[in-house]
């Protein structure tokens, strides 16, 4: 691998093959290492790019990385990863990605990720989104993550965009059956003229089956964010979607929710909540010495926590 491509593993995933019980490792839109494990296999798909990843019924404790990285401009990374999670599993994966370009031509990654979960199961995913690079050029992640969510099953995602990615469009879909669960925890970070558009569309589908998504962003300079989440109750289910944003200097920020009950006993709830920093809140950490940009940087980072 190229140092760039280390410099942003160190950034999305910290990856490390010693900690991994399986991983592939992809880089300019082309898989440069992969190792399965006992209970994970790995397999090239043979019609388009991308990955079969399949984990047995009962695994648990493992470590998957599939990390994939741009390393300089003039490359559109389109990938097709589909994970067959198997029954009264308990896993963790990391999907992080990072887009480096300068001067000149666009980069761009766009991950396709499909997650099939069997019953009973638990899946925590991590994903951290970064752009890097001096100049002007265009550097977009569109990540898209659908899920079919089985009986009693959890897909936790936790995902992050940690600035420098100039255009981002963020989709995500699931369907949730009886007594599973969806959790979402998203950060974003906006800066100079980036946009990023987020999409969410939920199907609870069974009895006691939840989703909660809870969405923090930051748009700074001119940058500008827009929230779409769509939840639709289809049996005795709980939704919550709530979207909170702080804009600073021009940045821009808007939150569209959607909550369809077509149940009696759905029971949907959305909040939003959109504003610069308090006063207050800056007047607080200057008392500790800090300048206004300082304060205001602490704030910034301890909300996107």
């Amino acid at each position: 691998m190229n140092e760039r491509t280390e410099e942003i593993l160190k950034i999305v995933s910290d990856w490390k093959a010693s900690s991994c019980d399986a991983y592939s490792i992809r880089e300019d839109g082309k898989g440069i290492a992969i190792r399965s494990s006992q209970h994970i296999r790995i397999v090239p798909k043979k019609d388009r790019p991308g990955l079969d990843i399949f984990v047995d019924d009962g695994t648990k404790g493992e470590r998957l990385a599939i990390p994939a990285c741009v390393t300089h401009g003039g490359i559109d990374d389109l990938v097709y990863n589909d994970f067959h999670i198997g029954k009264d599993c308990s896993i963790d994966i990391e999907a992080g990605c990072g887009v480096h370009a300068e001067h000149g031509e666009a980069a761009r990654h766009n991950g396709i990720h499909h997650f099939i979960i069997g019953d009973g199961s638990y899946v925590r995913y991590i994903e951290k989104h970064i752009g890097l690079g001096k100049g002007i050029a265009k550097r977009s992640i569109d990540p898209v993550t659908s899920a079919e969510i089985g009986n009693g099953s959890t897909l936790e995602i936790d995902s992050v965009q940690l600035g420098g990615v100039s255009q981002a469009k963020r989709t995500t879909r699931a369907t949730v059956a009886s007594s599973g669960s969806f959790v979402v925890h998203e950060r974003i970070l906006t800066n100079g003229d980036d946009r990023a558009i987020t999409e969410f569309s939920v199907d609870l589908n069974g009895d006691g089956s939840s989703v909660d998504i809870v969405s923090r962003s930051v748009a700074r300079d001119e940058s500008h964010q827009a929230y779409h989440s769509v939840i639709k109750g289809n049996a005795r289910c709980s939704g919550h979607s709530e979207c909170d944003a702080i804009i600073t200097e021009h940045g821009t920020v808007s939150a569209t929710p959607q909550l369809d009950a077509n149940d009696i006993d759905a029971s949907l709830i959305h909040e939003a909540a959109i504003g610069k920093i308090a006063g207050e809140q800056l007047l607080k950490l200057r008392t500790f010495g800090l300048t206004e940009e300082e304060a205001e940087e602490k704030i910034i980072m301890g909300f996107l926590k």
